[in-house]
């Protein structure tokens, strides 16, 4: 199920599972999964984007392996609050989902997430070659970690 509230998706999770976060990009998708204590977010790998019978196919793979609970997508919206196109392709994403497996599915506010993870990658020293291979991962890592840490407080 797809929960646009936050406090409702919170509510849907079974304890003691582990989340994953999702950074939906054109080219790639960003996967970062939790701990069962959902106290922290690890970012785990970058799916190249084909189609999305084959991108949900490696998805629900992990989402089996791991046992995820749940499942946050960050929601790409402009800086002054409002959707876009990209929001609009992240909801049908959710949605093409929601078809194939009945673990909730809820939305977090990634901006900035990418430049956070870019700027940490930069501080890391981490080369220009080696910031593209995992920056998508590592944000998925931002957009995890700012919805566990909002989970604690609920």
């Amino acid at each position: 199920m797809i929960h646009d509230a936050f406090e409702d998706f919170a509510a849907s999770l079974t304890p003691m599972t582990a989340l994953m976060g999702l950074d939906l990009g054109e080219k790639t998708i960003g996967v970062a999964v939790s701990d069962r204590m959902r106290g922290v977010a690890s970012p785990l790998e970058t799916v190249r984007r084909k189609k999305f019978t084959l991108d949900s196919a490696r998805l629900l793979e992990l989402i089996a392996e791991r046992e995820i609970g749940g499942v946050i997508l960050g929601l790409p919206k402009n800086m002054d609050g409002s959707e876009g196109p990209r929001c609009q392709s992240t909801r049908a994403f959710a949605r093409n989902m929601m078809r194939l497996t009945e673990i909730p599915i809820g939305f977090w506010d990634e901006r900035l997430s990418t430049v956070a993870a870019e700027k940490a990658l930069l501080e890391a020293d981490t080369t220009r070659k080696r910031r593209g291979q995992v920056i998508d991962h590592v944000a998925a890592g931002y957009i995890l970690q700012g919805a566990l840490d909002r989970l604690r407080f609920l």
